[in-house]
């Protein structure tokens, strides 16, 4: 005999809409912080890994900056021509592409840098450092699970 199907959970306590609401919440001043500079989230997350990591693979960068390889690989070419990052592909292995960030695309971050420094302070002083601690290593045990895998009830 078959086990009756579970309620679906309400939409104020679903695990992947409470995400998307809390990203919204915090990436809305993130993305009125960057409509000043003509660059879009995705461009920005690709700016942050290669200044804190240096120049990577495309597909590192990909995972880093939470990114399909496919979007990243589309992003390549309007950063380097808008100057943001450099690219090259290494004698050794063709089939690599390396990116870097170039000096303007560093200028870039730097200018957003104290304003992005307060939207987190602000994150922090509102939510409680101790909380945004424990949310982001709650977050990280999250990511860390094996999700893809069909689990039967």
């Amino acid at each position: 005999m078959t086990e009756p199907a579970r309620p679906l959970r309400q939409t104020r306590r679903s695990l992947p809409i409470a995400l998307l609401r809390a990203r919204e919440a915090v990436m809305g001043p993130i993305r009125e912080m960057l409509a000043t500079s003509g660059v879009n989230e995705q461009k920005w997350r690709v700016l942050r890994v290669l200044q804190e990591k240096g120049p990577q693979d495309l597909s590192l960068v990909a995972a880093e900056a939470c990114l399909l390889l496919s979007s990243l690989t589309r992003m390549v070419r309007p950063m380097e021509e808008e100057g943001l990052i450099a690219r090259h592909t290494p004698p050794e292995d063709r089939r690599k592409t390396i990116i870097a960030i170039t000096e303007a695309g560093e200028a870039l971050v730097r200018a957003h840098a104290a304003e992005s420094a307060a939207i987190f302070a602000q994150i922090e002083a509102e939510f409680g450092a101790e909380r945004l601690e424990q949310l982001l290593d709650l977050l990280q045990d999250l990511q860390a699970l094996d999700l893809r895998q069909r689990r039967q009830p």
